[in-house]
């Protein structure tokens, strides 16, 4: 009996720690300060992100935050899959890790799972460019109040995430225009 509660315990505690580690931040990354989600909310452009499994083949990704009257924040994820012909979403909701001053954000979008979204740079005067990542340098998007940004913009992107260790030379680059019908 008592190895079996030990073995339930051990489980707990090591299922905290991996849940924790996916709401963490990577090394040398901090979440901006002052933070204003009011601002942050509405639709912005996916310009450039590294390559992961949810949102591999899509193209014209957005992302739409919305406050909630609890505090957390909804989030609609939305992009068209060219070899399907189709566009796809996924519905999420956020909650901040710690102050809603910091952002710092835990986001999921199955069930009880959540995931770590840091915004490290953000435009902080008009809310137009912010660059994010989540608890581990595989994760990282630079994204637009508009579907492009200026060469300055992206030559400050480049900069910043190369110092701090991310494969600059794996990004890819977010195409806009209209999809083209199968």
């Amino acid at each position: 009996m008592l190895n079996r509660l030990n073995l339930s315990v051990t489980c707990f505690i090591w299922s905290a720690l991996i849940l924790q580690g996916c709401t963490g931040l990577p090394e040398g990354v901090q979440p901006v300060k002052s933070f204003d989600v009011q601002k942050y909310q509405g639709v912005w452009y996916e310009i450039a992100r590294l390559d992961h499994r949810f949102e591999r083949g899509m193209g014209n990704v957005t992302a739409t935050y919305e406050v909630q009257a609890d505090g957390s924040v909804s989030v609609l994820n939305r992009g068209y899959v060219s070899e399907l012909g189709q566009w796809k979403q996924a519905q999420g909701v956020a909650k901040f890790v710690s102050a809603s001053t910091v952002g710092h954000l835990k986001v999921s979008f199955f069930g009880p799972f959540y995931g770590s979204y840091v915004v490290f740079k953000l435009d902080k005067e008009q809310y137009q460019y912010a660059y994010v990542t989540s608890y581990n340098k595989d994760y990282l998007w630079l994204l637009s109040r508009t579907p492009q940004v200026s060469e300055a913009v992206l030559a400050d992107f480049h900069h910043t995430v190369k110092s701090l260790g991310y494969s600059v030379d794996e990004l890819i680059y977010m195409d806009h225009s209209p999809p083209k019908k199968l």
